[in-house]
């Protein structure tokens, strides 16, 4: 009985991967990956082809900004989306990574759309 029942990290990876082979960054069209810890908010542009990094955001950036973890993560986004339209980078590939689309991971994503990314 104990071998069926699943926790919540087998669940969140299996929702992970799923969500991953249906999506694949590339130069021109990275993708958005969330990572959000307990205190923090990380935003990347990854291309999957090449196997790099292109842009990355955290909340940590942010100096002297306070508030909710939410509106920090908005923040994040539109951060992450300046940094990314220098870099000539307009469209991208939403990864949430097997979190749900609410809270935090939503607040990043819209605050990425503000900035002028687009999904």
């Amino acid at each position: 009985m104990k071998d069926r029942i699943k926790t919540k990290k087998q669940l969140k990876e299996t929702r992970r991967n799923r969500i991953r082979a249906k999506i694949q960054g590339t130069k021109d069209k990275p993708r958005l990956n969330v990572f959000r810890s307990l205190k923090h908010v990380y935003l990347q542009l990854i291309d999957d082809q090449n196997g790099k990094t292109l842009v990355a955001a955290n909340d940590n950036e942010l100096k002297g900004k306070k508030g909710k973890k939410s509106e920090q993560a908005k923040e994040v986004g539109k951060l992450l989306a300046q940094k990314a339209l220098a870099k000539k980078i307009k469209k991208v590939v939403f990864d949430r990574a097997g979190y749900k689309y609410l809270g935090r991971v939503k607040a990043a994503a819209e605050g990425a759309r503000e900035g002028g990314l687009e999904f």
